[in-house]
């Protein structure tokens, strides 16, 4: 049986040391900040981009990565004799998807081996898919059962996110069915999820102690009874934030496996600085 290998984009925010466990290959979307143009994680770290956005007069945005790109990092697989399995951040926040998909019918040969699959997410709620699919990889399962486990997957996360402002997001026309909160009170804080793959209104707390108190009551709901809960924190410049979030949601979930992580300068591009995600995952 041939080795499945998964390949994801850098939204997921996954570290070096979880990429290199488990042999996950991964495409970086990219920011463009004025003339300059970096690798989303590669050629500009977070901590890097979120000190520059500090001091910058002209705000970055961003772009999928191009099929060219996509081709390559396919090709270099399939020379090693991959099944590949895809996993990219959802088609209706980006078109990463779109073009892992024209880089596929580009090959010549090879594309009956790779499987594309739209997580209907992104950032620390993709990763823990792409982490429980790696896992049934590295221990032998078939593509078809990878294909399975990641549609499961799937439908057993999500994250929860707050964020200091909806300006960034409505710049980056990412905002979806959050615009009924874009001119909120500076001192309403927006609870964000990600639904059916796309960015969606919670609820507005008074404040952004309350916001973070709320997120770990959402997700503590969502896993409620749940076996098997994996939890993720995030940040965009706000460690010490995340942590106590990420203790706080543990002590009362018990989880099997917990983990913080920055955001990548993409998603801080347009989540801007100061947000804080809780992530779930449920069953495995």
């Amino acid at each position: 049986m041939k080795k499945v290998i998964l390949i994801t984009d850098s939204t997921a925010s996954l570290s070096p040391q979880q990429t290199q466990q488990y042999g996950i290959a991964t495409v970086p979307l990219i920011v463009i900040w004025g003339a300059e143009t970096y690798e989303d994680s590669v050629t500009i770290t977070p901590s890097e981009f979120y000190a520059k956005l500090q001091t910058a007069k002209v705000m970055p945005s961003t772009s999928q990565p191009s099929a060219g790109t996509f081709q390559q990092a396919f090709e270099k697989l399939l020379e090693q004799d991959y099944d590949i399995l895809g996993m990219f951040i959802s088609s209706k926040l980006s078109g990463t998807m779109q073009s892992a998909i024209q880089a596929r019918d580009l090959l010549t040969h090879g594309k009956e081996k790779i499987t594309l699959f739209d997580s209907e997410s992104t950032t620390v709620a993709m990763a823990l898919q792409v982490l429980t699919v790696a896992r049934a990889a590295e221990a032998g399962e078939s593509l078809p059962s990878c294909l399975k486990i990641a549609e499961a997957a799937r439908a057993q996360s999500g994250v929860y996110f707050v964020v200091d402002t909806l300006e960034f997001l409505h710049r980056g026309g990412r905002i979806g069915g959050a615009a009924r909160f874009f001119g909120t009170a500076l001192n309403m804080k927006p609870i964000l999820t990600i639904r059916e793959g796309k960015i969606e209104a919670q609820e507005r707390i008074r404040t952004k102690g309350k916001a973070l108190d709320r997120l770990i009551e959402l997700v503590g709901e969502q896993t409620r009874g749940k076996s098997g809960i994996h939890l993720v924190a995030a940040h965009s410049n706000t460690e010490a934030e995340a942590l106590a979030v990420l203790r706080r949601a543990s002590a009362q979930t018990s989880p099997v496996e917990s983990f913080s992580a920055n955001l990548s300068p993409v998603i801080g591009t347009h989540t801007g600085p100061g947000t804080v995600a809780l992530a779930y995952l449920h069953g495995f």
